[in-house]
């Protein structure tokens, strides 16, 4: 399937999705693709925040993305690794049976999964600001990547069903 299709697809049952990409097999580069790719979309999300910070405050726009994209295209890729790695030590602590390849593929994955509601938390911060609405959105987003990471270690550690709906 296409990585569009997997997405949606996630939405439906996460745990479903990520044994189906590692059945692909275990290419480190696959998930480290998929990981920038997850980091670029939320850099890209920051855009409206930031043009909305720069006409406000009249900082120079350039600067606050240049240190966007240090953080989330440069940086957060490391940080994800570490946090992955933690957590399959957890996991394998609590008997879980899966790789650390799978572990660091299902936090990669819930990322890139979750963009879309990452893009519309950036237009929301970008054209309404802090509110009500940016909160909620946010909040939505939280959930919804905690769904899909939990669900999908679920499912590559303990074999459990791992948020998938019901049929």
């Amino acid at each position: 399937m296409s990585v569009t299709r997997d997405i949606v697809a996630t939405y439906r049952g996460p745990g479903r999705v990520l044994a189906r990409r590692l059945a692909m097999g275990e290419r480190e580069d696959r998930a480290l693709a998929v990981a920038m790719a997850g980091c670029f979309i939320v850099f890209v999300a920051q855009w409206p925040r930031l043009a909305r910070e720069a006409h406000l405050s009249g900082e120079e726009l350039n600067m606050l993305l240049g240190s966007t994209l240090l953080a989330w295209v440069f940086m957060m890729p490391l940080f994800l690794y570490v946090m992955a790695w933690i957590v399959h030590l957890v996991a394998r602590a609590a008997r879980g049976k899966a790789s650390a390849f799978g572990s660091r593929l299902a936090l990669f994955w819930a990322l890139l999964a979750s963009s879309p509601l990452v893009l519309l938390h950036g237009m929301v911060s970008g054209f309404i600001g802090p509110s009500a609405a940016q909160d909620a959105v946010g909040a939505l987003w939280l959930g919804v990547f905690a769904w899909f990471w939990l669900g999908g270690l679920m499912k590559i550690h303990w074999g459990q069903k791992g948020g998938e709906a019901s049929q």
